[in-house]
């Protein structure tokens, strides 16, 4: 899967080749089940040719980290799709999709363009991949429409692992439920997510009050280098994904929003001290909260637990998060807490992309 981080783990041993062997052949099974075979076979053609003969390879093969919970193979993949979208490197663009070639022709490929392009794809293992994967909009939708229903207030919107912060944008798409539609029916971002089972309430009305986000790493779109970066990790054969993204970072020039480099705990604390009345204080964030560490997760329990003891109808506090509840879980789930009550509602399971959604209610 493709992730936003909102703190990387810290890791000190050095991982062994068969681990790093392991690692990219789960990522292409990954791929493959999310719908990107080109990058389940470029995973595994990767595996095949990276050798010491070159920075890239050398830096791939001795990871100091944990590669999987470093997404190392999807460094690796962005720094290539990168070099695709700025068309330096034709040999390899003509490999890459719309063409359909298989793991063996990308296997004869590949070790040529690392050659040329090493320095680029050495420094590109640097980043930690952040997709900001506008269709998990469409998850997180229902759950901020029944905060506004049940406390029938605005929404002050606090992201934590914002990446580019283009999910705080949500009401500004548009979005196709079977046959329920909710938002803009001119906007350029258009998300169609399968229903499985239930339609999702879209019903009440929605009034946005503020936009703030952090990231440790935050994505900062008036930066031509950080939206190519953004742009690489969405893979190559997923074009859908790209025009999304493409179509609500346009969205993002025309909204006020903020994304801070912070801490998620620290943000967190300092946006509760400053909580006004007459607003619903919404904590919300997407397939980040795995990749935390657990004392900063237990910090921000905490912290939400605290403020939740002196909420009121009129400052209510709600914790919106589409995240797995297990990590083997295959989907992911809407969850929502909501105080005064401190109850907490699974409400939906979710396609880590957003691609469907069985509503739970």
């Amino acid at each position: 899967m493709s992730f936003c981080m909102a703190s990387k783990p810290e890791f000190i041993m050095a991982a062994p080749d068969n681990q790093i062997g392991d690692h990219f052949e789960h990522q292409a099974i990954a791929c493959d089940r999310l719908g990107s075979p080109f990058t389940g076979s470029l995973c595994r053609a990767l595996i095949r040719v990276l050798d010491d003969t070159t920075q890239t390879g050398r830096r791939v093969l001795s990871w100091p980290g944990n590669p999987r919970w470093d997404a190392l193979a999807l460094r690796l993949c962005g720094g290539l799709h990168g070099l695709v979208l700025t068309r330096a490197d034709a040999a390899l663009s003509a490999v890459y999709p719309p063409s359909e070639r298989n793991e063996d022709v990308l296997a004869a490929i590949l070790p040529g363009a690392i050659a040329r392009n090493d320095s680029l794809l050495s420094a590109a293992l640097d980043n930690a991949p952040q997709t900001n994967e506008t269709a998990r909009s469409a998850m997180l939708l229902p759950g901020f429409l029944t905060i506004a229903r049940e406390t029938g207030l605005p929404l002050a919107l606090n992201e934590i692992g914002s990446s580019a912060g283009l999910n705080m944008l949500f009401d500004r798409f548009h979005y196709v439920y079977g046959k329920m539609r909710w938002g803009d029916a001119l906007s350029e971002a258009r998300l169609t997510p399968e229903v499985t089972g239930r339609l999702p309430p879209l019903d009440g009305a929605l009034e946005i009050l503020s936009r703030q986000g952090c990231d440790i790493a935050p994505v900062h779109l008036t930066d031509e280098v950080a939206r190519l970066r953004l742009r690489s990790y969405v893979w190559a054969d997923q074009t859908d994904r790209l025009k999304r993204l493409d179509a609500a970072v346009s969205i993002a020039e025309r909204v006020e929003f903020s994304v801070e480099t912070m801490n998620a705990a620290a943000f967190l604390r300092r946006q509760l001290a400053a909580q006004k009345d007459g607003a619903a204080f919404v904590l919300f964030h997407s397939i980040m909260w795995q990749y935390m560490p657990e004392r900063e997760r237990e910090e921000i329990r905490n912290l939400l637990k605290t403020a939740g003891r002196n909420a009121t109808s009129s400052a209510p506090i709600a914790w919106l998060r589409m995240e797995p509840v297990a990590v083997a879980d295959p989907f992911a789930t809407l969850s929502l807490t909501l105080w005064p009550g401190g109850k907490t509602r699974r409400l939906a399971r979710c396609d880590f992309h957003g691609r469907s959604i069985e509503w739970l209610g």
